[in-house]
Order: structure tokens, then C-alpha cells, then sequence
């Protein structure tokens, strides 16, 4: 039995007590205490999308117009793809950032990674230095969810919990089951903070090395909405990856409509929503004939 007292405070104490702020890893998406998943079919693009989140997050860049406000320390843990993939995949986006580092499980000496042991969970502590994000790449590969999925996954959670009160994010990447929904138990859901679908585009053709739609299933973080968008992962004539991406049509259109009902001008609209004079114009007869407009909202 534990010696060390539970802690309990009322609530004008809570209120009144002084807390370390929450910092930013990628505004508005992930902040220094979140615990985040991704998921998706086989093949859609889940490792390029947590990679690239990885390295904006570690170069204080963007990613999808999400920002990190300065470089942090990150580290990518792959239990799937293999050195050889991770390094061709990095060589796309250029020279790596400093704080970017990778546990390739093809060039790691001893057993696989096993994080649904304590013996793993020590392991991979020991061997960090002290990231400010902790990416896992899969959920399948490094927790050994096979061996009895509930049991193992407690093991998991308490490590997030545990990474949260010290000010760790981490992102889970795991795989949709054949009905697209999430592979295993949904109890997974109930320590996670944000939890992103990625989901085949029901138009378009495929787009360079990954194309999906991001839905967010889960949002625990106050703030700013977060609303689906399209991405797709494409090279340019020199060979370097970039990222494209906008409003997927459903929430370009809510948005759409929002704006104009709070009497915004056709131009502000466009120029908010990153989109053309055309479209604009395409969306608000749409919104209009949905009975999306108020009656007074930007003829």
C-alpha cells in the first residue's frame, strides 16, 4: 500500500491553484499533455500523415495549416515500416530537422518491441531523450494487441496517462478494420483526447503517395472547431513532397454558409475558406437551396 496522500481540492481551489500552461505542439490540434490516435485502411497514407506531423512538430513548421510555434524534441517509434522505407520516406521532405529522432525496429539490437510489457515500456524510456511528442507506428506492431487486446491495452493506457502528467503528447497510428471502422476494443477511445479518421475520398483520382479524407471523431480540447478536411501527398519536379489540402466539401460548404449568415462579404468568405470566386459563388446556391442561408445573409 502507498504511503503518498490523494490529493483533493475544491473547486475554488482547483481554480486558484497554479499549473504549468498547456503549450502547442501544433495549434490547434495537439498540445504538450494530449494523447491523440490516428487510424485508417491499409495503404491510405496513415505513416506518411503521422510522419509529416512529426517533423513539423520537431521543426516548428506546418503541417495541413496546423502550426508548431517553435522546434521540439520528437520521437518516432516504427514497429512496421523498416529502415529502409523510413529513410526514403524522410529523403522526400529534405534535410531532417534536429529534433527529429527515429527507433527503426529493423536496426534495433535484442527482441521486437513489445510496449504492452513493462519490460518494453522501460525499455523505450531508458533509451529516449526526454521527446516532447512520443509517435507510435502501430498500434498493431508495438503493443502486441493480439495476446488479449483489453488486458494489454490497460498496461498502454496507464503509460498515456502517466506521459500526460508530465507534459508528453502521443500520437497512436493504428489500422480501421474491414467495416473502416476502428480495429479492436472501443475502449481505446476513453483516455484519448483526439481521435482522426482517415477515410477514402469518395471523388478524385488517387494523388502521389497518400490521398484521404481527415474526420474527427473525437475532439476533447477546447477551442476552435476542427472541420474534415481533403489531403493528398504529392512530389514536385525536384522530388520533394508537399502536401495539399483544403475543406472537405460537406464542411467547405457549413463554413461556407456560417460566414455569410454572420454577413460576411462574398470576397471575406473566399478568402477565408482559401478558395476561388467560382466555388464561392457554386457553394452559396447550393447552401441556399439546402436552406442553409438565413434570409438576411449576403445576396
Amino acid at each position: 500500500m502507498t504511503n503518498a496522500s490523494l490529493s483533493i481540492l475544491s473547486a475554488a481551489e482547483l481554480l486558484a491553484v497554479d499549473l504549468a500552461p498547456r503549450r502547442d505542439l501544433l495549434a490547434p490540434l495537439l498540445a504538450s499533455d494530449g494523447a491523440a490516435l490516428v487510424y485508417g485502411p491499409a495503404g491510405i497514407g496513415k505513416s506518411f500523415f503521422a510522419l509529416s506531423l512529426a517533423w513539423a512538430v520537431a521543426s516548428g513548421g506546418s503541417f495541413l495549416g496546423w502550426k508548431s510555434p517553435r522546434p521540439h524534441r520528437v520521437l518516432y517509434v516504427d514497429g512496421e515500416m523498416g529502415a529502409a522505407t523510413l529513410r526514403e520516406r524522410l529523403a522526400l521532405f529534405g534535410p531532417a530537422p534536429a529534433g527529429l529522432a527515429i527507433s527503426a525496429h529493423g536496426l534495433s539490437s535484442g527482441p521486437l518491441l513489445d510496449l504492452s510489457e513493462n519490460a518494453g515500456l522501460l525499455r523505450l524510456m531508458r533509451a529516449w531523450d526526454g521527446p516532447e511528442l512520443l509517435v507510435l507506428d502501430t498500434l498493431s506492431s508495438l503493443v502486441g494487441l493480439r495476446r488479449g487486446d483489453a488486458e494489454h491495452w490497460d498496461r498502454v493506457q496507464r503509460f498515456l496517462l502517466h506521459q500526460r502528467k508530465h507534459g508528453r503528447a502521443v500520437l497512436l497510428v493504428h489500422h480501421a478494420n474491414k467495416e473502416g471502422a476502428m480495429r479492436g476494443s472501443t475502449r481505446r477511445e476513453d483516455v484519448l483526447d483526439l481521435v482522426l479518421a482517415l477515410r477514402r475520398p469518395d471523388a478524385g483520382p488517387p494523388a502521389g503517395s497518400a490521398r484521404f479524407e481527415i474526420h474527427f471523431e473525437k475532439v476533447r480540447r477546447v477551442g476552435a472547431p476542427l472541420v474534415p478536411i481533403v489531403a493528398a501527398l504529392e512530389t514536385d519536379a525536384d522530388g520533394r513532397a508537399q502536401w495539399r489540402w483544403a475543406p472537405a466539401d460537406g464542411a467547405r460548404l457549413e463554413r461556407a454558409a456560417a460566414l455569410l449568415n454572420r454577413g460576411l462579404s462574398a470576397r471575406e468568405v473566399w478568402e477565408a475558406l482559401g478558395i476561388s470566386r467560382t466555388t464561392l459563388f457554386r457553394l452559396k446556391a447550393e447552401a441556399r437551396a439546402r436552406g442553409l442561408l438565413n434570409e438576411g445573409s449576403t445576396p
